[in-house]
């Protein structure tokens, strides 16, 4: 069920925590593999500005995806993400567990994702969110959908969208 900005940016406005999922999301989807096998990665350094802010606004990203990647680790040391959580096939039990360790509610989390692995991360968060190109299904449980799409500054538009319905921006 889709809502109105008005009710999005008050569910925005007790974010605490953001859980993100990395394929489709943070990337545009498609594996790339090098001569060796080595798995590549193209990431949108607006989503990565996103996750800066987010961080010095005291809100904590929480990387979740079903792969285990170098690249995703990489990156993330760059960025200063340290709660990244790859290899993950149950993303709600990983939710939960942030949550509690947080002592937070689920009204406090957002979650974005693309495609059906991330549903029970959605279906636990206070907003849920879906990038622009996400499975249909995925679409339909969100409460908001990005205008971009994964890898191309979907991230960012929900970071921006907390930030400024915190008055951070």
């Amino acid at each position: 069920m889709q809502f109105n900005l008005k009710t999005l940016a008050l569910r925005a406005a007790a974010i605490r925590l953001v859980a993100i999922d990395v394929d489709g999301v943070l990337t545009d989807g498609r594996l790339y593999y090098s001569d060796d096998g080595e798995e590549l990665k193209a990431f949108h350094s607006h989503d990565g500005l996103g996750l800066r802010r987010l961080i010095e606004a005291g809100i904590e990203p929480a990387i979740i995806s079903a792969r285990n990647s170098k690249a995703v680790k990489r990156r993330m040391k760059e960025l200063g993400v340290t709660n990244v959580h790859l290899g993950c096939n149950d993303k709600g039990a990983i939710v939960d567990k942030l949550l509690h360790a947080g002592g937070l509610g689920r009204k406090e989390l957002a979650a974005i994702g693309d495609d059906l692995l991330d549903l029970p991360m959605l279906k636990r968060a206070g907003l849920a969110v879906a990038v622009a190109d996400a499975h249909p299904d995925l679409r339909q449980a969100a409460d908001w959908v990005t205008k971009k799409p994964g890898g191309r500054g979907a991230v960012r538009e929900l970071c921006d969208f907390i930030l400024t319905a915190q008055d951070q921006k």
